[in-house]
């Protein structure tokens, strides 16, 4: 049974005349015919009677048209769905970005998004780096935004926005007047981002460079946000190193002080796994090329 078949059969069934119903459906009168015919022989049953020039419904006929009204109206919806979808009229965006990104720099680009397409629902998931790599490689995920660069096998990433580290302490802090040398990023304690974190990857690339190991760091807590690690260095003896977009207010209102500390560049970048991407997300992710939120 094909949805062809369903919908020259109510065509007859409410006209109760082959010629009409093929008037109507732009049809020849053969193959209305044979398409109820086609129907009947499958099912072993008879939908319509042949009174002289006249077809009447059956009993079975008059069951049958209403389920096949149902039929039709559920496909009808089911295409109206895909139309919705696909022109954003309806649908659902859901975002995985990274903690700095998330709190930072894509609300205001969600918010565009939403003003250009009302009718799509909006969601997002706060990550760290890593973690939103192993979902686009699990393809559980077809795009994520993240802090520096991608881990992992058939990972895509293109730059959206570049981004800068800071080394910061409390006033306080011996470095907040004299900075140090980078040999001497050993002599302080530490509070930082979690392992996975693109901030923590982008800081120990840094160390790196620098000729200093990672783990030579006195560190004495790990936290996996942010504004946490902010307010407890303002408040405490111990260095960070987190992006300028999360310390520049505290900065400007003399909690923190910026250590001068040449950090590489990096980026805030979108990355691509192997699953296609919805209208919906093909569209934010459009939004995000073309340079994000504008005001007008």
């Amino acid at each position: 049974m094909t949805l062809e078949q369903l919908r020259i059969f109510i065509a007859v069934a409410e006209r109760q005349h082959m010629t009409r119903a093929s008037e109507a459906l732009a049809l020849t009168q053969s193959a209305v015919s044979h398409a109820i015919m086609t129907l009947e022989n499958s099912f072993g049953i008879r939908l319509f009677d042949r009174v002289g020039r006249r077809i009447l419904l059956t009993e079975a006929g008059r069951v049958f048209l209403q389920e096949a009204r149902a039929v039709q109206a559920r496909a009808l919806a089911a295409r109206e769905c895909l139309e919705d979808l696909g022109s954003l009229r309806t649908g659902r965006l859901h975002v995985w970005a990274s903690q700095t990104l998330a709190s930072y720099w894509l609300p205001a680009r969600l918010n565009r998004f939403a003003a250009l397409h009302p009718e799509v629902t909006l969601g997002m998931t706060i990550s760290n780096t890593e973690e939103i790599c192993a979902q686009l490689a699990a393809g559980t995920i077809g795009f994520g935004l993240i802090e520096g660069v991608a881990t992992g096998p058939f990972l895509e990433t293109e730059i959206l926005a570049r981004d800068q580290l800071l080394l910061v302490v409390s006033p306080e802090h011996p470095w907040a007047q004299t900075p140090p040398e980078a040999s001497a990023l050993t002599e302080t304690p530490w509070v930082l981002r979690e392992k996975g974190s693109g901030t923590r990857a982008s800081f120990e690339t840094a160390l790196e460079g620098w000729g200093i190991a990672p783990d030579s760091l006195d560190i004495v807590m790990e936290l996996t946000s942010n504004e946490a690690i902010a307010t407890m260095i303002s408040s405490g003896r111990a260095a960070t190193v987190l992006s300028a977009s999360v310390v520049s207010g505290l900065i400007e209102n003399g909690l923190l002080c910026p250590v001068s500390m040449p950090f590489p560049e990096r980026h805030f970048a979108l990355a691509l796994g192997a699953r296609s991407l919805s209208p919906a997300e093909l569209a934010f992710c459009t939004l995000l090329r073309d340079g994000g939120p504008r005001t007008g």
